[in-house]
């Protein structure tokens, strides 16, 4: 692609979540959400332009547009608030002064098969209602943009009739001509050739580029367009918009920062906290790996990663997580090596010795194996449990069923190894591990081992609200004049507390088989 134009130093971004943006299927924000979003973007990611509703839509979003103007005119930013208005004999001038805006946004048609066919008018009379429209907001001192809708497909098709659309309003004081990819069909090398054109044709007017992401091609098509020289680019919180949505505002932002160095207004800390916000309330989750904002962008999971990283930075990029106030993660699992688990202890301030970080990492990978999920809260847990445990296997818990239901007594089946001998046993209780204890007693009122009271229980889930997160159970046992605490882990809560009895059982028996030992002195 050939450059025409030297990239601004500066390019405006203008954010049309709540009015494009809620063309998403199924998204309807209240007015109070819709203020509490444009206070985001306005005063916390300092976007330079928000386009906030469609003039005439509904009682709603007249009080939605007219609390977002109150709070914004106390705050000097009333003419950065946009509406989006149309060609109705002043009709949605009337709308947008009632509410207190000061700008519309004025659609007109960008391509002559949508004039003739949706209009059924002229390119003569069609310009002759546009004038009309613009009179009158600008009679009603309204500020003045105009959209020319299906912009990509007209131009493509007869440029003449667009270049006579925009040449038949030079005189008319708009401030800014909006020019939209409506369908998302364009292509970068397309956009700057188009965008290109316009600029050269018409210096003395501002165009703005408003993509949409059918194709998957909206980012790269608004770096294109700020390459050709477009004053102002749209865009979307997390990519809303109707289809596929529109370019995403924390994409957009860091690739006009970081591919074409352009300066931008964007506090760039606050782009995960408004992705946040509106996912909460529009009720659309975005991916995980969504760049910038996406949960997991900023986590590296191979161990190569991790030790490249812990050596010499070697997989850090111009993205790092601490410019959007965030922080980078190493995570754990199958393909955690040492580095990775170093990684987290650091985070942790949690010394190992080789040994033990050895242990710990193999139990991570057999957790992982196992298709968990395990993060950085999960570590202590999986440290104590592997760092209390013995060697001994004395006692195995060859198999288990426990069933639990609602208003019936839980039941548990095990299949249970104590020294060479193996024995099955049933129980019921209230709850699962109840049940579990009542058929172990079963089993051990054989004689093999006297069952200690169970003197204390305590059970800690990492914080976080992960309903799969591993839980750690901690027992207290009271028996022969001793008192032992063991622990268990795992991700059910009942098993974590039959792997801290477990572990009870092999502690007492090998210290039975140790008191029966000769001593040295005897042999």
């Amino acid at each position: 692609m050939s450059v025409m134009h030297e990239p601004q130093p500066r390019v405006e971004i203008l954010d049309t979540t709540l009015r494009d943006g809620e063309q998403t299927q199924g998204v309807s924000f209240s007015p109070e959400e819709k203020t509490n979003i444009a206070k985001a973007l306005l005063e916390l990611v300092r976007v330079d332009r928000i386009e906030v509703a469609s003039a005439r839509v509904s009682e709603g979003e007249l009080a939605a547009v007219s609390n977002i103007i109150d709070w914004a005119n106390g705050q000097g930013l009333a003419g950065r608030v946009e509406v989006l208005g149309f060609v109705d004999r002043g009709r949605s001038v009337d709308w947008i002064r009632t509410a207190g805006g000061q700008v519309i946004n004025l659609l007109a048609k960008g391509s002559e098969n949508h004039c003739r066919q949706q209009l059924g008018k002229t390119l003569e009379s069609h310009l002759a209602d546009v004038r009309e429209a613009i009179g009158l907001a600008q009679a009603a001192g309204l500020r003045v943009n105009l959209y020319l809708e299906d912009w990509s497909n007209g131009y493509r098709d007869n440029p003449g009739y667009v270049y006579a659309m925009v040449d038949g309003l030079t005189d008319a004081g708009i401030g800014h001509f909006m020019l939209p990819d409506t369908l998302g069909v364009m292509t970068p090398e397309r956009v700057f050739t188009a965008m290109a054109d316009m600029i050269r044709r018409f210096p003395g007017l501002r165009f703005d580029f408003h993509p949409h992401n059918d194709y998957g091609l909206a980012t790269a098509n608004v770096l294109a367009a700020a390459q050709a020289g477009a004053a102002a680019v749209h865009c979307t919180v997390n990519c809303l918009g109707e289809r596929a949505g529109n370019a995403s505002l924390a994409e957009v932002a860091v690739n006009l920062r970081d591919q074409l160095g352009m300066e931008l207004r964007i506090d760039e800390r606050h782009l995960k906290s408004v992705s946040e916000l509106v996912e909460y309330f529009s009720g659309k989750r975005i991916a995980d790996n969504a760049p910038i904002v996406g949960e997991d962008v900023f986590t590296q999971t191979a161990g190569i990663h991790a030790d490249g990283d812990r050596k010499a930075s070697l997989y850090h990029t111009r993205l790092s997580p601490e410019r959007f106030a965030r922080r980078r993660k190493y995570a754990l699992g199958k393909l955690a090596g040492k580095a990775s688990l170093a990684k987290n202890l650091e985070r942790l301030d949690i010394s190992l010795s080789e040994e033990n970080q050895r242990k710990v990492l193999q139990r991570i990978v057999e957790l992982g194996d196992s298709k968990r999920v395990i993060t950085t809260d999960d570590l202590p847990f999986i440290i104590a449990e592997v760092l209390e445990g013995k060697d001994y296997n004395h006692v195995e818990l060859l198999g288990c069923s426990v069933s639990s239901s609602m208003d019936l007594e839980s039941t548990a089946s095990i299949r249970i190894r104590i020294m060479d001998e193996v024995h099955t046993a049933a129980g019921s209780g209230n709850g699962g591990f109840d049940a579990f204890m009542n058929a172990l007693s079963k089993v051990l009122k054989r004689g093999v081992i006297i069952l200690p009271e169970l003197v204390d229980y305590e059970v800690r889930i990492p914080k976080g609200g992960r309903t799969d997160a591993l839980t750690e159970c901690i027992i207290t046992w009271q028996g022969a004049g001793k008192e032992l605490r063991t622990r268990g882990v795992h991700f059910n809560q009942v098993f974590a507390a039959i792997n801290a009895t477990l572990r009870m059982l092999n502690v007492l028996v090998h210290g039975t088989l140790k008191a029966a030992e000769p001593s040295e002195s005897a042999a």
